[in-house]
């Protein structure tokens, strides 16, 4: 296995480990808003103007549904930050496969423009480095294209849909070449 040089290394680290720490921050900010809007949400199904006037009134009902899902994907999302937190951040060989914590460099192969994504256990759809790094998880579609995938690998884009492709084009898809997987 054929290692980057130490210095690629030690920038690449560094940078992944800085995306890792905005993904969780931004990941608690979600969390703080969530929290914010699951209290109002219970707070409004015990609310004295929320008691239903008749059998047919279901707003505490319907605000008390509401707070349980909220609090559904509270504990969904704390989940979420501590994996983010403890996911390893690591060198990747030159000639190893896209794993969680890799950062890739893609290339549209019609017009050259490049797309990087960061691949992580949670937080996918995430932009980060005000918008240049795009996060994927391994169950998106763009993450499983990746998954396993080494740098010179194509993927084909379909429609929002990623697969391993024979590079047939159709209106709604794209041809992506893996440059680097760091």
């Amino acid at each position: 296995m054929h290692l980057p040089p130490k210095a690629t290394t030690d920038k690449s680290h560094r940078q992944k480990q800085a995306l890792r720490e905005e993904l969780a921050a931004l990941m608690l900010s979600q969390l703080d808003v969530l929290e914010r809007s699951q209290r109002n949400a219970h707070e409004g199904s015990i609310h004295e103007e929320a008691k239903p006037e008749d059998d047919k009134d279901t707003r505490a009902l319907e605000q008390s549904y509401l707070a349980r899902g909220q609090a559904t994907r509270i504990d969904d999302l704390r989940a979420g930050i501590a994996g983010v937190q403890a996911m390893p951040v690591r060198a990747f060989g030159k000639d190893e496969a896209v794993g969680v914590g890799a950062l890739v460099t893609l290339e549209d192969d019609d017009d050259g423009s490049q797309l990087v994504v960061f691949v992580a256990a949670h937080g996918g759809g995430s932009r980060l480095a005000k918008g240049k790094v795009q996060v994927a998880t391994p169950k998106s579609p763009l993450g499983q294209a990746l998954m396993e995938r080494t740098a010179g690998d194509g993927i084909e884009l379909t429609g929002g849909a990623a697969s391993v492709a024979t590079r047939q084009r159709t209106a709604s898809s794209r041809s992506l070449t893996l440059l680097r997987v760091e």
